[in-house]
């Protein structure tokens, strides 16, 4: 029975020894798969592409909203605009600006108005004379009329974009772009009787703007220009009142330029090469700037952007939204690959139509898409990227 003992205590030894061990083999194991957890991307793991693809912002309205307008169409619908994009396999997705929908207007995308009629201290009603006057002013003779007079101090009033962008955020879990039209493009469409200065007056919807933006944590926040292209002699003034807003994006902060598009025809003449020093002044973390249709023109102005700021990224057009036509996932790719070429390798971050899709046919925009997820894959596999 003595002898018994000793070897009754061994074998206690070896089992306390082996459940330690076992212990310590399950504490590693699950962290090594915390870790693992942690390192993954999101999207099912699959690491993200050099290029990603994105969209500008817009989306065609679904004929059903218009029709039967409500808060729960409305949310349908930007379902409806997430999934399609999912579909598509964008990587950076956007709401198609369906947060702006206005029944009474539901033909366009509310890029001015949504923003300006909340707004306390302006005017709506516009006098003949203001009319007479707003005509007159330099680089407005695209626009009939001025969406609003501004008569006192700039407030938000009733404007909430931090709403809008809940809304939206809990309709998918892809990577979110937020859009807001940036302060210049607001000034040059507003008859001012207040601050008797653009740039003062850009310099307080900045603020109003950023003062919004600073409660929003969508992945990016893309800020959009649309008139600068026109009016680069502008450029000192509206960099300050477009980083004002940049500076309070909490994620990645992005600049959408391009020279317009209503009803298929660009608005503003201009080049990129008038623009370098105006994007050199951004504060921004990549640029969205319009190239599909600008090649198809004839224009050849890659060069220019080498002179952009290392750390500025580039996304690219390669989508032209003025035509009707889709383009192949061949064309894309050759066009990422000649812009590749002149660029150097890392440049490209982005991937995208030139602008917004919200004067296009649903099934034009979703095939463009779905060419343009196709074509970044095409130029990736032959790139090795």
């Amino acid at each position: 029975m003595l002898v018994l003992v000793p070897v009754l205590v061994l074998v206690l030894v070896l089992v306390l020894v082996l459940v330690i061990v076992i212990v310590i083999v399950l504490v590693l194991v699950l962290d090594a798969g915390e870790s693992a957890a942690e390192r993954e991307p999101p999207d099912g793991g699959q690491a993200m592409p050099e290029i990603q693809t994105t969209v500008v912002g817009s989306y065609p309205i679904p004929d059903w909203l218009p029709a039967l307008p409500s808060q729960q169409a409305l949310r349908d619908a930007t379902a409806v605009v997430f999934h399609t994009q999912e579909l598509a396999g964008i990587d950076l997705v956007a709401d198609g600006e369906l947060y702006r929908f206005d029944v009474i207007h539901p033909e366009t995308n509310g890029m001015i108005d949504y923003f300006i009629r909340p707004m306390t201290g302006v005017r709506a009603a516009v006098t003949r004379e203001e009319l007479r006057r707003f005509r007159e002013e330099a680089g407005m003779s695209y626009r009939a009329e001025p969406a609003g007079v501004v008569e006192g101090e700039l407030g938000e009033g009733l404007l909430n974009l931090p709403r809008d962008y809940r809304r939206a955020r809990e309709l998918t879990r892809r990577r979110l772009k937020f859009t807001l039209t940036g302060p210049h493009m607001l000034a040059k469409v507003l008859l001012d009787r207040h601050y008797g200065d653009r740039a003062a007056l850009a310099d307080a919807l900045a603020r109003v703007l950023a003062a919004q933006v600073a409660e929003i944590d969508a992945d990016v926040v893309q800020v959009d220009e649309a008139n600068i292209p026109g009016s680069p002699e502008e450029g000192p003034w509206a960099a300050d009142a477009i980083n004002r807003v940049l500076d309070a994006v909490r994620g990645e902060k992005a600049v959408h330029l391009c020279f317009g598009n209503y009803g298929g025809q660009t608005v503003q003449r201009g080049t990129w090469m008038a623009l370098v020093d105006f994007m050199n002044r951004l504060r921004v973390d990549h640029l969205v700037l319009e190239f599909a249709r600008r090649e198809r023109a004839g224009g050849e102005e890659l060069q220019c952007l080498k002179e952009l700021r290392g750390e500025i990224g580039i996304g690219l057009g390669v989508v032209d939204i003025k035509d009707n036509a889709v383009e192949t996932p061949e064309e894309i790719a050759r066009r990422l690959e000649r812009a590749a070429r002149a660029l150097g390798p890392g440049r490209i971050r982005y991937a995208h139509p030139d602008c917004g899709f919200w004067m296009l046919k649903r099934g034009v925009a979703d095939a463009k898409m779905r060419a343009l997820v196709r074509g970044r894959d095409l130029f990736a596999g032959r790139s090795g990227g």
